[in-house]
């Protein structure tokens, strides 16, 4: 008697969740007889096969020990000979870099019958799951998917002209993948996620632009993960679910720092706010657009809802003339005093392009002035001299460890607005300080539509302040969106939240208040200062009696866009979203150039 011939089924099993699985699939696997299966692929997919099926983990994984491919065909074309159902489970879709041509070719050749059958592809449900469209009516008419494992192998002339990029197996790549985008003259301003794990509890998506993701990113492990790079990155904001905040990311360098640098005495640390600590509350958050990601991630994890309203943007300064003249003059110098991220990406750029290498400072110091500036020094591979124990300028002198009379000191700083206290206290104590413009913060021309209707519709609970400027052009961006400052009726209610002292006063001039201030003068302090306010505040609501308002009208105004959270369980976005495609396109092709905005109080 003949025996029974065999077949192979080349499944593909989406993100390897059993959630992600199509009825076809989970049909094949509880009639499988043979399981061969990826690295990609969870375990608990197994669940489905019968208790006498052959399980086989060969554990195809880029870049660690893996079965060969010979030795997959071998197992394919053996086991299909011998008469059994085979279910070759991928992850993914099996013809989207799944390896699987060699596999058909073995089977072809050895006339072993297959079958093929889809699944989901990480390129299409990753960014699903992140929030991010891949197409769009006004930002993205089409995209392409490619493989980053060896980006030397692609054509990036015509990818770089591409409305909307996916990027699979990129996370080992991704600093020659951005090189290649500025080589081909991509703007460094486009946007860019970086998905890892998406679909499952651990999943972490960073958010950030060609120009800034590297550096958000470092010393990360980005793999496994899909790279979307478009326009339509930033309409993620429209597609979030308020009511699922993200998974927690990794604690971050630029929120938090395990390391303490020469000469620092540590602040003492904030209390980390809890899971689900936010929940409910919508955040207006005033920082310059390419920094406030991570702190928009930390706070939607925390279940907040959140608004952008950038009130800073970030520029080269007017003229180069006087930093030039300084790094041609650096042996004259004995230290340099950095006081803000800002400060360093300008100043070591600078230095760069003027064909000078780090050595040109080896007999110079560096003072830096809170953690942010700290780790943006540490990723340009140097570490400060000196961190003054408070998160301000104002203490820099007070704490300095050399003795400043006869020192000459290289200041280079924001071109106008800048607080003079720190050059002065340096000065009255026989220091010489030389202050040269590294780059400008200005205020943006138009407040976001979406920020003003939140805020005019009473929508908003919290408004985070990170520096005295963004205290100023918030209340610049308003008084010109209504000239008779009836604005400072919508904060009526509104929590106040300053990052630190200096800013708390600019609140206090401006605004009349604050509500909450960071007791350490960083982001994740401000984070715990806002949950704190929350909690107070949820005990004096549960201590008083119910009172039933009657509701606010939608608009006040019929020429902005509604802006309201979605109600939990609906499909709809925001009324906003059809009016946020162009917005997203006007403020890309017509905003200044940005770049990340210091955490600390900066002068």
């Amino acid at each position: 008697m003949n025996q029974p011939s065999g077949k192979v089924f080349l499944v593909g099993s989406g993100l390897g969740d059993s959630r992600f699985l199509t009825v076809q699939a989970q049909q094949l696997l509880t009639e499988a007889e043979v399981v061969i299966y990826d690295a990609l692929v969870e375990k608990d997919l197994v669940q489905w096969v019968p208790e006498t099926c052959l399980k086989l983990d060969v554990g195809k994984r880029g870049g660690q020990p893996s079965t060969p491919q010979a030795k997959i065909n071998q197992l394919l074309v053996q086991h299909c000979r011998e008469g059994k159902r085979v279910v070759r489970l991928k992850s993914g879709d099996p013809f989207i870099f799944g390896r699987v041509q060699a596999e058909i070719q073995a089977l072809t050749e050895a006339n072993c019958a297959f079958e093929v059958v889809p699944g989901l592809s990480s390129a299409l449900t990753a960014p699903l799951l992140a929030g991010i469209p891949l197409t769009d009516a006004v930002l993205s008419r089409g995209f392409a998917v490619v493989t980053g494992h060896d980006p030397e192998a692609l054509d990036w002339e015509p990818l770089t002209q591409i409305d909307t990029l996916v990027i699979l197996m990129g996370g080992k790549t991704l600093p020659e993948i951005i090189q290649k985008f500025r080589q081909h003259r991509k703007p460094p301003q486009t946007p860019i996620a970086v998905i890892r794990w998406a679909g499952r509890p651990e999943q972490q998506v960073w958010e950030g632009t060609l120009k800034s993701i590297v550096r958000d990113t470092a010393g990360e492990t980005l793999s496994p993960c899909v790279i979307v790079v478009g326009e339509v990155v930033r309409l993620r904001f429209y597609m979030q679910q308020p009511s699922q905040p993200e998974p927690e990311p990794v604690p971050n360098p630029s929120l938090s720092s395990s390391e303490t640098p020469i000469s620092q005495v540590p602040a003492p640390r904030a209390e980390s706010p809890t899971t689900g600590s936010l929940t409910g509350k919508t955040v207006l958050v005033t920082r310059a657009a390419t920094q406030s990601s991570q702190f928009v991630n930390r706070l939607k994890y925390l279940g907040a809802r959140v608004v952008d309203m950038p009130a800073l943007e970030i520029a080269p300064p007017s003229s180069w003339r006087e930093i030039d003249r300084a790094i041609s003059q650096l042996a004259e110098f004995d230290w340099l005093i950095l006081t803000s991220a800002n400060s360093v990406e300008y100043f070591f750029d600078r230095l760069a392009s003027q064909i000078r290498d780090l050595r040109a400072l080896s007999g110079i110091k560096i003072a830096a002035v809170g953690e942010k500036t700290a780790q943006s020094l540490k990723q340009r591979g140097m570490k400060p001299d000196f961190v003054p124990p408070e998160y301000i300028a104002d203490s820099l002198a007070v704490h300095f460890p050399d003795p400043l009379p006869g020192l000459r000191m290289l200041f280079p700083r924001v071109e106008s607005g800048g607080r003079d206290v720190l050059v002065k206290d340096f000065t009255s104590r026989g220091a010489e300080i030389v202050e040269v413009a590294a780059y400008q913060s200005r205020c943006p021309d138009t407040i976001d539509p979406v920020a003003l209707a939140a805020l005019q519709q009473r929508q908003v609970d919290i408004i985070t302040f990170a520096s005295s400027k963004t205290v100023k052009h918030f209340c610049q961006l308003l008084e010109r969106s209504q000239p008779d400052s009836s604005w400072q009726s919508w904060l009526t209610g509104v929590c106040i939240a300053s990052i630190g002292p200096q800013t708390t006063r600019s609140c206090q001039d401006l605004l009349g208040r604050v509500d909450a201030e960071a007791k350490e003068f960083t982001m994740e302090g401000l984070i715990a200062a806002i949950a704190e306010w929350v909690k107070q505040a949820g005990s004096l609501e549960a201590a008083a009696p119910t009172l039933v308002e009657a509701p606010e009208p939608l608009s006040e105004n019929p020429d902005l866009p509604t802006w309201h959270p979605p109600e939990e369980g609906s499909t709809e976005a925001p009324n906003s979203f059809q009016e946020a495609s162009s917005t997203v396109l006007a403020n890309a092709t017509e905003a200044a150039p940005v770049v990340d905005q210091d955490s600390s109080e900066s002068p």
